[in-house]
Order: C-alpha cells, then sequence, then structure tokens
C-alpha cells in the first residue's frame, strides 16, 4: 500500500450505556466508518486515502468524530449523509467543510 496524502480517522470509542462521556460508538461511528470506506473505494482514492477506525479524539458528547491530516481538521456530530461532501470537499477538492468543524473551544 503506497504511502496515504490523507489520513482519516473515525473515532469508534464505545463506553457503557449512560456514561457521562458518552461515545462516537454510541452514536452511529460505524455507520460513518462504512460509509468513508465505500465513498473512498467507489472513487478509487485508496492510494491517496486512508480510513482508520479509532479510539478516543477527545470531544465524546460531540460524536461522531471524524480527524482529518494534514492539517489537523476535526469534525463532529458527522452523519452519514455528511460523508459524500466531506470526500467531495474536502479530501479531493481541498477545502474543509467548514459548518462540520469543531469549534476553536474544542480543538
Amino acid at each position: 500500500m503506497p504511502k496515504p496524502e490523507i489520513h482519516v480517522f473515525v473515532c469508534n470509542q464505545t463506553r457503557p450505556e449512560g456514561h457521562p462521556r458518552g461515545s462516537c460508538g454510541a452514536t452511529g461511528a460505524a455507520q460513518i466508518t462504512q460509509a468513508l470506506s465505500e465513498e473512498v473505494a467507489k472513487r478509487n482514492l485508496f492510494n491517496k486515502v486512508a480510513v482508520t477506525a479509532t479510539g478516543c479524539l477527545g470531544p465524546c458528547d460531540c460524536g461522531p468524530n471524524v480527524l482529518v491530516y494534514p492539517g489537523s481538521y476535526l469534525y463532529i456530530r458527522v452523519k452519514p449523509e455528511d460523508v459524500t461532501q466531506i470526500v467531495e470537499q474536502h479530501l479531493i477538492a481541498g477545502e474543509p467543510v467548514k459548518e462540520l468543524l469543531a469549534p476553536d473551544e474544542l480543538w
């Protein structure tokens, strides 16, 4: 596998129900990981983009969280319907999706 130009980390942390911090796993992180992987495959971006499921990325109550490098862009409250826009606008065109980015006080 060639070295990816872009690395996308998707928090898949799961905590017990009722945990005070919540978790991305409880808010649909697996679906986001799957949707991102499918978009990368559909667009044949394997040599450019790597999608990796991770543990906690920080703001658990704002999940699912998606972190994109280079640039350290943290997307919060990502929904499956946001994935195509993130891929097209950020991963392909290079322009972060501002309305989905974590505010400065979180990241």
